[in-house]
């Protein structure tokens, strides 16, 4: 049989996972965004969801062991591309650049999510990610790479060889 908890052991526990879960948001997500969503959610009504978002996903979800937070930062880019939730899409692209992941992980993350969620969910991820990351090296005064690292201008529309490229040579 489980064991019984009075009130104030369950107010503990429900204090220590919005603790951590508020110290996991800001280390992602960045004092702006959390410092925001905290100010908008300032009536009661508003405040239960923040503080359920705060102790279930950071507190509990982010904060456990066996996967790196670049990793989670993935997943959600990919379920949130999928489920076309852009708001939650850029701050998730830009928690993953907070986590160490380059505009070239972010790029193939959502490149595979649209080989499986559709074209339409990518493009959409595409358009919003961009913005995210032009916010995000503005914010961090970093230039971004155009290219994702290739050398090769992505505006200049060359032809590419597919063949090539498969193969893994230089294109």
């Amino acid at each position: 049989m489980p064991a019984t908890y009075t009130p104030e052991e369950i107010a503990q526990a429900h204090k220590v996972l919005y603790d951590e879960g508020i110290r996991m948001r800001y280390q992602v997500a960045g004092n702006e965004y959390v410092d925001n969503a905290l100010k908008n959610a300032d009536n009661p009504f508003s405040r239960a969801m923040q503080e359920y978002v705060s102790e279930s996903c950071w507190g509990s979800i982010w904060t456990r062991p066996g996967l790196e937070k670049k990793t989670r930062s993935f997943l959600n880019i990919a379920m949130l591309c999928n489920q076309n939730r852009s708001s939650e899409l850029a701050t998730h692209v830009k928690g993953a650049l907070n986590n160490g992941a380059t505009e070239e992980e972010i790029r193939e993350v959502i490149l595979q999510a649209a080989c499986y969620c559709g074209m339409p969910a990518g493009i959409e991820g595409f358009r919003v990610a961009w913005k995210a990351i032009q916010e995000w090296n503005a914010n961090n005064q970093k230039s971004s790479v155009r290219d994702g690292g290739s050398g090769h201008n992505v505006d200049a529309h060359e032809e590419v060889d597919i063949a090539a490229r498969a193969k893994g040579d230089d294109v």
